[in-house]
């Protein structure tokens, strides 16, 4: 692993004030204060508190993009399928619980990223709706309703960075595991 660089240390720092406060409520004044640094300074790592947000949500989106691509691309029935994509949720935040709460909480506050964030989300969506329809066509799934399925799914998945942090003994193996039993073995035919 590569090692932190300022700029790295900056935009951890600024989506953990990101999701203690929100975006909108975080100055830059707060991240150097943070920082322990002059907000002048900041701008030597970076271009603005958009730039920040920016660079914490499209490389969360990014990484889900990239996994649900090779996911949707393996030979794995569709329940593995979906188990792959409960571990792929359980990684990303329990790597960065901070950044899944901007993710959640403050991706409207986009600006000329937005619309590229959207169509990641949609895409992201489509291609999980996708393993659950076709997991309900080789009868691996019961008959339901897809995106019912799909919506609590997701709902449990994107609220675990509210959850994480507050088990200090986590084991991500685990967790993905006894998710996978409660999320999945429901709609195990």
């Amino acid at each position: 692993m590569k090692p932190e660089t300022r700029k790295d240390e900056i935009i951890n720092t600024a989506a953990k004030l990101f999701k203690e406060k929100g975006y909108s409520a975080v100055t830059m004044r707060d991240l150097a204060t943070a920082m322990g640094m002059k907000a002048a300074s900041l701008y030597n790592h970076i271009n603005s508190k958009q730039d920040l947000l920016k660079a914490i949500i499209i490389s969360i989106a990014e990484e889900f993009t990239n996994g649900m691509t090779t996911i949707i691309n393996s030979e794995m029935s569709n329940i593995s399928k979906l188990k792959r994509v409960v571990t792929l949720h359980v990684d990303i935040t329990a790597n960065n619980t901070n950044g899944m709460a901007s993710l959640n909480n403050d991706w409207m506050h986009l600006e000329d990223q937005l619309e590229y964030y959207l169509q990641l989300r949609d895409d992201y969506e489509n291609n999980f709706l996708q393993i659950i329809k076709e997991g309900i066509l080789a009868s691996e799934i019961k008959q339901s309703n897809p995106e019912v399925i799909m919506f609590s799914m997701l709902s449990t998945l994107r609220s675990l960075y509210l959850w994480i942090p507050k088990k200090e003994d986590l084991n991500a193996n685990d967790l993905a595991q006894s998710l996978s039993e409660v999320l999945i073995d429901g709609i195990n035919t």
